[in-house]
């Protein structure tokens, strides 16, 4: 019969190896990890969502509506550019994605009022990290190095 140290060292040792194997799988399950602007058919995947869900605000080209930085009546900002003259590059995919799945109010200071709505029950997660997909593959070089320099914060 094996001791009882033996048995609580072989649990303990099971209990570790599987929580490493849990945030491994986790990891590779993340809709972050599928973030990849070099990926033509998650660009391409990217761009067809974006077109039914994005375009009508933030523009077909990223471009963003019309005077973006000015407060509108209603104290929310227009919808701004995802292309390298705005600020979305200015986040990491983490809060970007968050950010598109939970909609703009969760990320605003108090005071601040988003006109980004949640798109968790419109999109699936695939969805979502394809559309960052084809904004990130519209960024120059130089835009996107420093985007991804946040990632690995």
């Amino acid at each position: 019969m094996p001791s009882r140290t033996y048995v609580i060292g072989t649990v303990a040792a099971c209990a570790v190896v599987g929580v490493i194997v849990w945030g491994y799988a986790g990891a590779l399950t993340s809709p972050l990890a599928a973030i990849d602007p070099t990926d033509p058919a998650q660009v391409a995947r990217g761009q067809a969502v974006y077109g039914q869900h994005c375009a009508e605000c933030h523009g077909a080209n990223l471009e963003g509506q019309p005077d973006w930085r000015v407060r509108q009546a209603d104290g929310t900002l227009p919808a701004p550019p995802h292309d390298a003259s705005g600020h979305t590059w200015h986040h990491d995919d983490a809060l970007l994605f968050d950010y598109t799945k939970r909609g703009g109010q969760v990320r605003m200071p108090e005071g601040v009022t988003s006109g980004m709505p949640a798109f968790g029950e419109v999109l699936a997660d695939a969805d979502i990290a394809a559309v960052l997909t084809y904004i990130k593959s519209r960024w120059p070089a130089q835009v996107l190095a420093r985007q991804e320099s946040l990632n690995r914060k």
